[in-house]
This record gives C-alpha cells, structure tokens and sequence, in this order.
C-alpha cells in the first residue's frame, strides 16, 4: 500500500528491488491504463503522506512503515540526520484503546527513530500517536472553564459547542476505539484556549481544580480527535476480531445503526471503518479473517466495496498462519472505483489439503503457483457476490441463470434439540430397536456419499410432543420430516457429500432436501455428489459450514439431459453403499455376518439387485474355511469399490458436460473419497468375534437374519430346551445352532476356571460355523489376525485379545456407548465378566457375584494349594521361580477380587433398575464411583464395578 502510492507517482526500480514483498500491478487493458495514469501525483512528496494503523498495538506495522518512509525519504534527496524526525511527526499516526500498548508503540518507533539518528532526543520529536482516553469524568462545570471569557458571545458559542462535542463523542471511548466517527472542531482555539489557562493563575481554588482536570483530560482528547476526524494517503492494520457473541450491549448498541452492513465481527467493521479514513485515491491495507468474502451476512459490504472502491491485490493464505482456524487473507483496496481493473490474487492453499507450513507457503509467495487475475465487477455475476477471485469465465457462465435448487425443492434446516444428551440416542442403546417412541434422526457426521450416517434415534413419544413442547428446541419443519430425502452434513472440514434417507427426523447437523419431483430425487442426489457442487460451494465460501440458503443457491442448468442413465448410476450407488453399511452390526438393517455366513450375505445382495430390476446371476459359494470366506469378501468388496468408482466418474463426467466445464474439472475420484469399506483382515476378523458374542448372548443369531433380541420378554424369543436352546423364527421354534448364555453372563479369564466362559462360547462357535474338521486352522488363522505371539497358542492369543483388547474395541465402535458391559475387578484382572444391557435386571448383579466371582475366588484359592505343593515337589529352582511368580499374581488376583465383592455386594443388595430410553451412559453410571462404607469414622472405599468407557 505504502509502497505503491510512492511507486505509482515516482516510478524507481532501485527502490522497486528492496521491497521483496511487493506484488506487482497486473497487466490492464488501455482504457483502464489511462484511469490509472490520471491518478498519478508527480507532486507527492514524502512529507505529504499520512499513515494511519487504527489499531496499532505495539506498533509492529508503524516500525515496518517507518523502514519503508525511511527509504522513499532517501530516495526523494532528504539527509539521513532529519529524515527519523519527519517520519515521527509528519507521516505515522497510530490508535489504540488499551494504554500500555500506546507505550510500548512510541518506545518502539522512538527507538527504530534512534537506531537511525543517535540525537534523535535532544529535540524530541512530536508523535502522533493515541491510546485512546475517555471523557466520562469530565464535570460540566470545566466546560464553562474552557470557554474563554476574552471571546464574543458567538465565539463563546461556537467554542462551547465543539467543547461540548468534544467531550460527548469520548464517552466512554474505550468501548469503541477508533471506531467512533469524529468530526473536525476548531482545534486551534481550543489549543490556544488550553496554553492560555496553563500560563495564567486562577481566581479561586474551585477555579484550580478545573484547572487540574483540564490540564490532564483536555489535550489528550484534542490529540486523538485531531487524528481521528483527519484522512490518511494509507490505513493500514491488523485489526481485532470479536464476534457478536463477545461484544457488550454498549458495543452493538452503537454498531448496529451505523455499520448493518459488518457488524458481525469487529474486524469486518474495521474494513468499512478504514476505508472512510481515507483520503480518496489512497490506500487500504488489511489481515483479516476471509468470512468476509464469502458469508451472506456481509453481502452488503462486498457490494458496496466493489462499487466504490478497487480490490488492487490479495494474499489468502489459508488457514493455520496465524493461528486462526478460519484462515487468512491480508489485501489492499483502493479508495476509488476504476471500472474493469484486473486484481491480482495469489491463493496459498488447496481445500481439503492439510494445512500447509508457513515456510511452503512463503517459497509459494515467490513462485508463479496460485496467481489469478480478476475483474471485480465480475463477482456481481454470482449469487452472494462472494469474493470468489480463482473461478473462470465458464464457470461464472454456470452462475447465470434463474434456475437454483431452491426453485425445485423443498430445502430445510432440521430439528436442533438444543439438549441432546435429554433427546438423542445411539440406535443400539434403545430397548427393542423401538422405533415406535423414538425415530431416526439425521445428524450429520463424516464424510459419506449416497447412503449411511445412520446411527441417532430422537425421543419421539407421543408423536414427539416432549421436544416439540421443549422451548429451546428451534427448526421444526415437522411437515418434510419421514419422507424421501437427501441428506448432508451441515458442518464438515472436508467436501460436501450426499445421502439418500426416508422415514427420518433431521437435525441441524443433517438438513435436508426433499419434494424434488420437478427433478427426480436420484438425479439430484448424483449432481450433488459431483466435484461440481464442491466448486461451486467453494465459490459462496462454504467450505466449513453448509448452510441452507447456500445449498438452495446451487444453479440447476439441465434436468433431462442423460437422466435415465443417471437415475440407474445412483441407484446402484445406493444399492452398493447400503449393502457396505449395512455389513457392520453397527447398521440397524444389519442382517448378518458376512464372514459367518457368506452364503447368506450373499444372498441377501442378490435380493437388493432383484429389488432394483437388475438381473443378475447369482453363482454358489463354496466355503472351506474362514480364511477362504474372507479372501471371497475381499474380492467381492474390492469389486464393489471398483464398481462404485466407475459410476461416480461416469456421473462427473455427464454433470461435467452438462454444466461445460470440461477445461476446468476432471471426472477422476481419488479412491480416498469412494466412502465404502474395502475388507480389512485385522477390522473384519474382530467384527466376526463381536457379532460371535452377540449371538452367545441372544442379540443376534446364526439362524436367523438381523436383530433378535434387544429388550422386552427373552422368552419370547428364546427358550431352553432340555440341553440345547430354540430360537423363535418366522416359520416358528427351532433349534439354536449355539447355546444362549442363560443368565447372561460370560466370564473372561485369564485360565480354563470356567467350562463357559468367552473363549470356550467361542470355540463352540466357530465350529458351529465352518464345522469340526475346519476348525484348528480357524482359530490358527484368527490368532494369526489378532497378533499372536511364538509361544503362544491359538486358543492362547485369542484369550489374550479378550481379556485385554476386545472391550477396548467394542466400546470404540459402538462410540462410547457400549452394550456388553464389563464387570471388571481391576488391572490385575482378578475378575472379568460381560453381561448383555439390553438382557439385564435387578438381580444381574447377584447372579454375577455369586454364580461366578465367589466360583472364581475359589478357584483361585485350590490353585494356590496346587501351587504350594509344586513348590515344594522336586522341581528345577527355574521352575520353581516361575511358579513362585505366579503364585504371587494370584495372590494379588485374591486381594483384588476380596475388596470388588465388597463392592458388587453393596451394590447387588440394592437391586438397581435400569430404563433403556436412558441411555448407556446415565445407566452404566449407575455402577461407576460406588462408595463402599468402611464403618463408623472411616473414609468409605470407592469403587467401580464396570471397566472404564
């Protein structure tokens, strides 16, 4: 800014050559050449130019423009001796509220003025520079002091009043800052006025002290009003960023009639505030964060700037630079309209890329990468006016046109409960699945195209009249809600993507769009999933936060063109996206384990493509093992990821040439961004164990699709048989593949103490599922997976992973919200039990104690006898070191199970209920931090009886 008002009228490439961070002018044609040498002043001399920094802190900008008038001063001709004190009085004005930072901004300047004339105090220069003071104890009665009784009576009148004026507009200043608009007064007199009462005696001590306030309060008042009702050749600053949320009602109060237009943050009130600071043909200059650029609620501003004004040049930096996470951009804007001037722009960063370093981005500022050249009347052109400087004239030509997504759909913002934690549910904590008083509710979350994110139910008893009822619940639309939609996750750091969802409630996280007849919901659905709608959301700036109205905005240019064919392309998306999410038993249409029963899953695919009127063939699968039913997933999951890949393409590349932009975008897609899963050994092994102790406990079955048991009457589902256990099916009762664990209790230890325990179930299981002959080189081949150790054997390494990884992982993947829950002693792992939530009564934890942990403790206490005797057998003194040493761990198992059953005890004889509609973690509370009394005068002990979530 500073360099180019000089440069501009005393063109030297000498000067030019030392200021490495000088953005050259962009190249502009004739008519616009001609404007702009017009402005340019031959006449400007260094002593002429005034630079203002409102918002100086300690004065780094005012330092660095001192080195910048230091050199144009020389330059000019001026001695090296008078230059330091010409800058200090003539060219820097700085402003601030807070006082400290006022001294430290004139130490800083004083000192860089020394640096380069060591007499620089003898005749210490006059520096214009404020930490803004208040007028607010200033008594009336000094006004009339400050009139001088010399004047006539309209001189008195004139003077009174800028008096007046004077202490009114500083009223309590510091709120403001250099904000406040200040008008030009007759300063003079009131200078002259101030030297007259300091140099004469007054008449009586009343007298003396207005004297002493004035003296103190006036001039400094004088000085800033002086620096703030002048204009300046460049305003340059950092300002300070408040949003609404932190300002006082004092603050907005005086913002919101004079600055609607940016009253948001107080740094986007700055930009308008600095611009009427200058003089015309003079510069702005600015960091700041770019929500400005983009946001509608500062449409107004962009406007008026592009109307009045000139965007000369842009460095956005991207986020990360200066530890803002909304980014950065630093500009300079013109204070005159010159009509078709191209801007230069330099852009640091890709979106979605992680945040680059500051050096990368400084090598990028000396580099030809990321330049762009814009006409600012262009932005006009698209909706919002956003200050979207990369985009093309093809891609501008997308935004001409009367036909937005709004015009053909219904578009609206979901239901915010404003209590969560009061409303919301994982789906796997509700009794019963129970979709009757709770509903799905689309909240958003990760990245994900065409189906999935499915995973909230929202309370919705009584037809939701609880938080329809609730008052701080907003964004009804209860009219769209349980329709066909589409779905997207409001706020994301990563690229917009769509879903399709029916029989749902939204949330604000997860709006949606819905009565799209006019254009058919699956041809929607493809064209929002297309880079194309990335850029065009890049361009309105919503690349955090997708809001309505920007979606609403997305122009429509064709609704015929290859429909039949995208319609097909997406609804096999769907079809392949909801069979990869409905894999994982974290799916409420989860039917069955792939690995369990592949045949089964299989089948069920088949069905899927049938239901969409596509034939296909279906071929046996034969199944050997449980290796060679993964190695069959994998295939069939990598040719469903291929398959997907093809057909997004396939629609970019339709979309890309309905919309014309095949010289700006690529139908290519990164495998990272096809959002369905690939088999993975190590993930998909552990999910067949987890769905294997779903089954032990009833939740799910081996003879029957989908969810069989999650609360209500076990016995309608389940019943023992003699030995063996029957399932109830649709075609009615038959036998269980598997026994159901009866009290629902699975012990996890350490030994062979229980013929029931987990790893026992689960041998029996995987027999169950690939047969006896099978079944070594199965669990060889789960140990394998899991990690298993030279000395280990299988049965070995699967036991290590359930005492000590598998509760880790469930609680993982079922977010913190488990429903085996794990009754666990402590880090010696004395005692370790998994019970099933949705199974559990008042009576679950006696069962517990007495059934098992009492069992175990007896165990222990044979083993010990077994142990003393081999220690004192005729074994090697190695041996005998081992046995020792697990001796000693048993030991500390007895202790640790000794001070638990203190504490199941407590709790057991209570008899604690449980209500599923609370939630996993309001019940599993229930058993956390149980205090056990220790009788009268003693601390009592605290305990949990579960493993920590």
């Amino acid at each position: 800014s500073l360099g180019r008002l000089w440069l501009e009228s005393h063109p030297n490439e000498k000067l030019r050559a030392q200021w490495k961070y000088y953005l050259e002018e962009a190249e502009q044609e004739p008519q616009v050449q001609k404007q702009l040498d017009e402005l340019k002043n031959p006449n400007l001399n260094p002593e002429d130019i005034k630079i203002l920094d409102p918002a100086m802190g300690s004065g780094h900008i005012l330092v660095y423009a001192f080195d910048l008038l230091y050199e144009i001063y020389l330059s000019a001709g001026y001695s090296e001796r008078e230059i330091p004190g010409l800058i200090l009085e003539k060219n820097l004005y700085g402003l601030d509220i807070d006082d400290r930072a006022g001294q430290l901004a004139s130490f800083a300047l004083l000192m860089k003025a020394r640096s380069k004339n060591r007499r620089i105090f003898r005749n210490k220069p006059q520096m214009n520079l404020c930490s803004i003071q208040e007028s607010n104890d200033i008594p009336k009665e000094a006004i009339e002091y400050l009139v001088s009784p010399k004047e006539t009576e309209i001189e008195k009148h004139f003077h009174r009043e800028d008096i007046e004026y004077l202490i009114e507009v500083f009223h309590d200043a510091k709120e403001y800052g250099s904000i406040l608009e200040v008008k030009e007064i007759d300063f003079e007199a009131l200078e002259n006025r101030i030297e007259e009462i300091k140099n004469n005696a007054p008449e009586d001590i009343f007298e003396l002290q207005y004297k002493e306030v004035i003296l103190e309060k006036i001039p400094p008042l004088i000085q800033q009003a002086k620096i703030m009702s002048q204009k300046y050749d460049v305003v340059c600053t950092n300002p300070p960023y408040m949003g609404r949320g932190g300002m006082n009602e004092i603050l907005k109060s005086y913002l919101d009639p004079k600055h609607g237009n940016s009253n948001k943050d107080l740094s986007t009130v700055f930009m308008e505030c600095s611009l009427d600071y200058l003089k015309e043909n003079s510069f702005l200059s600015m960091i700041n964060i770019p929500t400005w650029m983009f946001l509608s609620s500062y449409e107004n501003l962009r406007k008026n700037i592009i109307q009045n004004n000139t965007f000369i040049n842009m460095l956005h930096l991207g986020r990360g630079i200066f530890g803002s996470d909304f980014g950065t951009v630093a500009f300079v804007i013109g204070k005159k309209n010159i009509w078709n001037y191209k801007g230069y722009y330099k852009r640091f960063f890709v979106e979605h890329v992680k945040v680059e370093s500051i050096e990368e981005k400084e090598r990028k500022f000396y580099g030809d990468t990321g330049v762009y050249f814009m006409q600012q009347e262009k932005y006009n052109k698209i909706h919002g006016t956003p200050i979207a400087y990369w985009i093309s004239d093809s891609f501008i030509s997308v935004f001409d046109t009367e036909f937005k997504l709004k015009k053909y759909a219904t578009i609206f913002e979901g239901l915010k409960t404003r209590d969560n934690n009061r409303f919301l549910r994982l789906w796997h904590e509700v009794g019963d699945c129970d979709f009757h008083n709770w509903k799905p509710y689309s909240k958003g979350g990760e990245f994900r195209r065409w189906y999935g994110n499915n995973d909230y139910l929202i309370k919705w008893h009584n037809d939701g009249k609880e938080v329809k009822s609730f008052k701080k619940s907003s964004g009804g639309n209860f009219p769209y809600y349980f329709k066909e939609t589409i779905t997207w996750s409001a706020v994301t750091s990563y690229k917009f993507s769509v879903r399709y969802i029916e029989d749902s409630i939204f949330g604000g996280g997860g709006s949606g769009i819905t009565n799209i007849e006019k254009i058919d919901i699956n041809y929607a659905l493809g064209l929002l999933n297309t880079p194309i709608i990335n850029e065009i959301l890049n361009v309105f700036g919503a690349t955090l936060n997708y809001e309505v109205g920007i979606i609403g905005a997305i122009p429509i240019l064709s609704m015929e063109k290859d429909k039949d064919v995208v319609v097909k392309i997406v609804q096999n998306n769907i079809n392949i996206s909801k069979t990869d999410w409905n894999s994982f038993e974290t799916s409420w249409d989860f039917k069955v384990h792939p690995l369990a029963n592949l045949n089964k899953y299989m089948d069920n695919y088949y069905d899927s493509l049938l239901a969409l009127g596509v034939l296909a063939d279906k071929e046996p699968i034969y199944v050997d093992n449980l290796e060679h039913a993964y190695e069959q997933y994998k295939e069939f999951t990598e040719g469903q990821f291929n398959q997907l890949k093809a057909n997004e393409e396939e629609l970019n590349r339709i979309f890309i040439e309905i919309y014309g932009l095949q010289d700006e975008l690529t139908p290519e897609v990164e495998d990272k961004d096809i959002t369905i899963s690939k088999a993975d050994r190590e993930r998909d092994i552990k999910s067949f164990i987890s769905y294997a102790v779903g089954c032990m406990f009833g939740r799910y079955s081996l003879d029957e699709d989908g969810l069989i048991y999650a609360g209500g009457d076990f016995d309608d589902k389940f019943r023992r048989f003699n030995e063996n256990w029957e399932i109830k099916t649709k075609d009615g009762w038959k036998q269980s593949s598997i026994k159901i664990a009866e009290h629902n209790v699975i012990p996890i230890a350490d030994g062979d103490y229980f013929e029931d325990d987990i790893l026992e179930r689960f041998v029996e299981f995987v027999k169950v599922s690939f047969g006896r002959d099978t079944l070594e080189e199965n669990l060889e081949y789960i140990a394998e997976t899991l990690g298993k150790r030279a000395n280990e054997t299988s049965r070995q390494a699967i036991r290590r992973y359930f005492l000590r990884d598998f509760y880790k992982d469930h609680v993982r993947i079922y977010k913190k919200r488990p429903i085996y829950w794990l009754f666990d002693s402590g880090k010696q792992n004395g005692f370790k039990a998994l019970i099933y939530m949705h199974r559990y009564n008042p009576y679950s934890l006696a069962r517990v104690r007495t059934d098992y942990l009492h069992s175990l403790q007896k165990k222990y206490e044979g083993e010990i006898i077994h142990l003393d005797i081999l220690i004192d057998s005729d074994i090697s003194n190695r041996e005998k070191a081992a046995v020792r040493k697990n001796k000693e761990t048993i030991l500390k198992q007895i202790q640790e199970c000794r001070l638990y059953d203190e504490a199941l005890a407590h709790v057991a004889n209570q008899r604690i209920d449980i209500d599923l509609d609370d939630g996993v973690k309001v019940n599993y509370d229930k058993f956390q931090g149980i205090k056990i009394p220790q009788g009268e005068g003693r601390k009592p002990l605290k305990a949990d009886l579960l493993a920590k979530i």
